[in-house]
């Protein structure tokens, strides 16, 4: 048994395969280790990895001053997502070889994540169409919960920000 099955199983996008299916996704994955404040991925990247957290903590940023009015007055960060083992981060390269719409930071230190290659997973769902479909309909439902998320977000600062001005 491969030592990334036992994590591979816990992740969402992975939910349902059988255990020959995730030794299969386990053998295109390889472990990266990363300290505290560590940037895994910078926004405005290119894509081309999906991440499984092994251990540790990993904290999702968007940069607000790439859609500021004043450009010109430093914004902070804001933290849009504290994920943690087994939650996966970066699917959007599974998708789209789009740049990434946030910045990835290990939050603790010795976080340790598994890396995809989108090619090496995208094979494995072309040369196995039921993993193949099994990994992208559980991609879509993890991708349609995160997009609600930030939705939500989006309007609680509206919402914060409209009974700010009067």
């Amino acid at each position: 048994m491969h030592a990334y099955l036992p994590i591979l199983k816990q992740t969402d996008i992975f939910y349902g395969l059988t255990n020959t299916q995730l030794e299969l996704v386990a053998n295109v994955c390889s472990e990266q280790s990363f300290q505290s404040g560590e940037v895994i991925f910078p926004e405005g990247a290119s894509s081309d990895e999906l991440y499984v957290i092994v251990h540790g903590e990993v904290v999702i940023q968007i940069n607000p001053a790439l859609v500021s009015k004043n450009p010109n007055r430093p914004v902070p960060s804001s933290t849009i997502a504290t994920l943690t083992r087994g939650q996966s981060f970066g699917e959007m390269a599974l998708v789209d070889k789009g740049v990434r719409s946030a910045t990835a930071k290990a939050a603790q230190k010795n976080t340790k994540v598994l890396m995809l290659e989108s090619a090496k997973l995208l094979g494995l769902c072309q040369n196995y169409p039921e993993l193949g479909y099994l990994i992208m309909s559980n991609l879509a439902a993890d991708m349609a919960l995160k997009m609600r998320n930030t939705d939500l977000l989006i309007r609680e600062e509206l919402l914060y920000s409209d009974s700010r001005r009067r």
